[in-house]
């Protein structure tokens, strides 16, 4: 089976790599195939890879293109991990709404909005040639915003797209260790741990956690210091989880903490897309640096192995320094080694492979068309809730409507999303004023007109907005 990803040059694409060499598996990927623009990156990324097959019998055999029409024949599925505008574009989000007062977030504020608007158009082109090329080839989308990406991505490709985010399964395993209960990875995806979750990429709500037909989450929601033992439990404070009843997404903080987590991110020495920024240039030059004979790329990393070995050094800092900000808006608080692990984006995917390619049904929390599933919404709407995943694809399991605290957030996040998609469609500066003006993290029309007129007249990619 061929495995081909779009941002083949990306971070976090060995993590992708390391589950595939742990597959062995029948249909398991014997080639991958890494698409990027920049070849320097993709050197990078392909030696970081290579250090990781060091020993491995059967590795997938990993091949670089910079051509994309060269990349896609043949492929049985593609991952979308790209970035328009790179983690620069992301810091210049990020910069712009604080100097205007407002949260730049790269998913939910109006950081969201401007990134979403860049990467729209590219993906459109990205569909058309997957339809031409690749017309077999399913399609997992990781590319940020991802419930917007994906809902774009279905009105060319169909029902062969899905979207995916780590978010929630990360949600519901560091729940359940909370609760005293202690299940490996595959549980979540066999059916044995249910997880009643429901709302939009990066705006839903934990409603339920049955295990063996029982429903541990009231038990755990009885329990403050239960409740306040783990990451988002110390993000929300337990008085505001118990009287939901339910564990709301880490990015809901940029919602309901809005005045702290904007106070935060004005004392932050710099912001997350600038500090990523930095990191990256340096893991990649120094790397490169060394592909083209120069020293070694880091002081005091063992040479054997050493690209694998400091993509994890740089990898962990990553992961410990993720939300900063938010942490200190909650009361300042590190993160313990069971926050450090993610819910897998690599695992997600990789199930979902085996579900499609092999028949082997998954239950997992996806991004697709909504299809009746929540009465707020139309069909088409792309929402994140439970599905059955298997050789037909993702189907989205039955699901209890929006509860009260729910519905406003979600019908209004759909509307800035469809704003927003209308604008990248027809160029439309109007759509996109009131996709900005909508946002509930932009607190006034005519900052919303501000932000707009500065993103566009920073971003080259925006310049179609008339």
């Amino acid at each position: 089976m061929i495995l081909t990803i779009l941002g083949g040059g990306g971070f976090r694409v060995p993590l992708v790599y390391s589950a595939l060499l742990s597959d062995h598996g029948p249909g398991r990927v014997t080639e991958l195939r890494l698409f990027d623009a920049d070849p320097a990156r993709l050197g990078v990324v392909a030696r970081v890879l290579a250090d990781m097959a060091e020993g491995v019998p059967d590795a997938p055999a990993v091949r670089t293109f910079t051509a994309l029409p060269a990349a896609l024949p043949g492929t049985d599925f593609i991952f979308s991990a790209i970035r328009v505008g790179g983690l620069e574009g992301r810091a210049a989000d990020e910069r712009i709404a604080l100097a205007h007062g407002v949260i730049g977030q790269e998913t939910v504020g109006a950081g969201g909005i401007s990134y979403a608007l860049r990467t729209i158009p590219v993906v459109l082109d990205i569909a058309e040639s997957v339809k031409k090329h690749a017309p077999h080839a399913w399609f997992i989308n990781f590319t940020n915003p991802a419930g917007v990406i994906t809902e774009v991505m279905t009105r060319v490709l169909g029902n062969k797209v899905v979207g995916i985010c780590d978010s929630p399964v990360g949600l519901a395993r560091r729940c359940l260790l909370a609760a005293g209960i202690h299940r490996g990875a595959a549980a979540f995806r066999d059916g044995s741990v249910e997880i009643d979750y429901i709302g939009l990429n990066h705006l839903g709500w934990l409603r339920g956690l049955v295990v063996d037909g029982a429903d541990v989450l009231p038990r755990l929601l009885s329990d403050d210091g239960a409740i306040e033992s783990f990451e988002e439990g110390r993000l929300f404070g337990a008085s505001w989880i118990k009287a939901l009843g339910a564990v709301p997404n880490e990015y809901l903080h940029y919602y309901y903490f809005r005045r702290e987590a904007l106070d935060a991110d004005r004392r932050a020495h710099t912001t997350r897309g600038a500090y990523l920024a930095r990191q990256q240039s340096s893991f990649y030059s120094g790397l490169a640096a060394a592909n083209d004979g120069g020293a070694e790329p880091a002081q005091g990393v063992p040479s054997s192995k050493a690209a694998f070995r400091l993509w994890e050094k740089t990898k962990l800092d990553r992961e410990e320094t993720y939300m900063q900000s938010n942490r200190d808006a909650a009361g300042t608080f590190e993160r313990d080694a069971e926050d450090l692990v993610s819910g897998g984006y690599e695992a997600v995917a990789l199930a979902i492979m085996r579900a499609i390619s092999q028949g082997e049904s998954a239950r997992l929390i996806l991004n697709v068309p909504n299809k009746g599933t929540l009465a707020e919404l139309d069909a088409d709407a792309v929402i994140e809730a439970p599905c059955l995943v298997d050789a037909g694809g993702a189907r989205l399991l039955p699901a209890k409507p929006l509860p009260d605290y729910a519905r406003g957030l979600v019908v209004n996040a759909k509307a800035v999303e469809r704003a927003t998609i209308d604008a990248a469609l027809t160029g439309s500066r109007r759509s996109a004023y009131t996709a900005m003006a909508m946002n509930p993290l932009v607190d006034s029309v005519r900052v919303a007109e501000a932000l707009l007129h500065d993103y566009i007249g920073h971003f080259k990619e925006l310049q179609y907005l008339r």
